[in-house]
């Protein structure tokens, strides 16, 4: 089962939730992190399940869940960020849990950052909304709209239950090689981001932090895999492993 926790209480009603869990370019991953980072978003709660890799994250000596909730209380932007991939098999558990959490709290609106695997990436930003003032409103900032296509992960599940929520369903998406990560499709995303929520971020440092922050995404992905496969296999040798009483 997962749940959604928070460490303190917070009126969230009139908040705008951006989920960027990490995917293709792990462009939601450098995105999130850097506007975290940036503009100095309070760490307010996490999100958990039994289900995870059973690991914790240790961020300037300080332990924390490795997936988290941050809060931006003047500008009423919420931010989760994963340090490990979320297994396909929690996709629509976490997507159904996130629905249920909108409808409670009062949130209104959810953006999806993510990458769209291409072989030769242009720098354009495109957009699948199911709301469609903002939907004509980002064309003409430039962003494009997907007229065909397939989103996947926590998004997909939002997008195809837009119908129970009663609030805007943003998907902004940039096309990435899957095989590299790099600034540039955070800076797209954000661009686009800015133009969408009205967002006052400085990006001149992008550049520069997103290479560390994907050094570090990138690390803990890595870590977290590991840690769960050897945690697997660990309790697997305990539970059929040979008896010593055989």
């Amino acid at each position: 089962m997962i749940g959604i926790k928070f460490f303190e209480e917070i009126n969230l009603n009139g908040y705008i939730l951006i989920e960027g869990f990490p995917g293709a370019g792990l462009v939601g991953a450098m995105a999130n992190s850097y506007m975290i980072e940036k503009l100095g978003m309070k760490y307010v709660g996490y999100i958990d399940s039994e289900s995870f890799p059973p690991i914790a994250v240790i961020h300037n000596a300080v332990p924390m869940f490795p997936v988290r909730i941050y809060a931006d209380k003047d500008r009423k932007i919420l931010a989760m960020i994963s340090e490990f991939t979320i297994q396909t098999e929690l996709v629509h558990e976490l997507g159904y849990e996130l629905i249920d959490f909108v409808r409670k709290t009062g949130i209104k609106a959810i953006v999806s950052i993510g990458g769209i695997p291409a072989e030769k990436p242009s720098n354009d930003a495109f957009i699948v909304s199911t709301n469609e003032n903002i939907l004509k409103n980002a064309i003409a900032a430039g962003i494009k709209p997907i007229e065909d296509g397939v989103v996947a992960g926590v998004s997909a599940v939002l997008l195809a239950n837009s119908s129970v929520l009663d609030i805007p369903i943003i998907d902004l998406l940039v096309e990435v090689n899957p095989e590299i990560t790099d600034p540039k499709y955070a800076e797209i995303a954000l661009s686009s981001l800015k133009k969408i929520i009205n967002l006052d971020i400085d990006l001149s440092e992008l550049e520069k932090e997103t290479k560390i922050v994907e050094a570090k995404i990138r690390q803990m992905v890595k870590k977290a895999k590991i840690s769960h496969e050897s945690y697997k296999k660990a309790t697997d040798t305990e539970t059929t492993g040979p008896s010593m009483y055989a």
